[in-house]
């Protein structure tokens, strides 16, 4: 009960009011006289408050989504146009070799692979052979262009 209230009566980082505010429209209060003297809001004052409240949570959340966007945009790069035909080799290191007892002494980088296939901006088909027990599309973050 007591975690309840707290979670529900803090003020959000984000959206600059509480949960209950947000949701209700009124604050959150503990105890209190039941017996509350004074004018009671009418229903379209309170439409018109808890509209007003909706709307500049929403700002809110719409300005912080921009800002994080922001920031998660500053590390990320133009992915690489594939095209079917291109040649590629493979990451080794989601790739399980049996007959090579270390990781250690494994290759970064194996074989010479045509893509069959460009799936999606991040993933492509390759032609692997079957001794290769690994799904042919993979993530474009595993591959690299060979390089002659």
């Amino acid at each position: 009960m007591v975690a309840e209230f707290t979670v529900n009566n803090k003020v959000h980082t984000v959206i600059k009011v509480s949960h209950f505010m947000a949701n209700y429209g009124k604050e959150l209060r503990m105890g209190g006289d039941i017996r509350r003297k004074g004018k009671v809001e009418s229903v379209t004052e309170f439409v018109e408050r808890i509209k007003k409240v909706h709307e500049e949570v929403e700002v809110t959340l719409k300005k912080t989504q921009e800002k994080m966007k922001r920031y998660a945009d500053r590390s990320r790069k133009e992915t690489e146009k594939w095209e079917k035909g291109d040649q590629v080799l493979l990451s080794t290191k989601d790739v399980v070799f049996k007959e090579r007892p270390t990781k250690k002494l494994i290759e970064r980088y194996v074989g010479l692979y045509t893509i069959e296939e460009v799936v999606s901006s991040n993933a492509v088909k390759l032609q692997l052979p079957s001794s290769m027990r690994i799904h042919l599309v993979v993530n474009i973050s595993q591959i690299v262009w060979y390089k002659k």
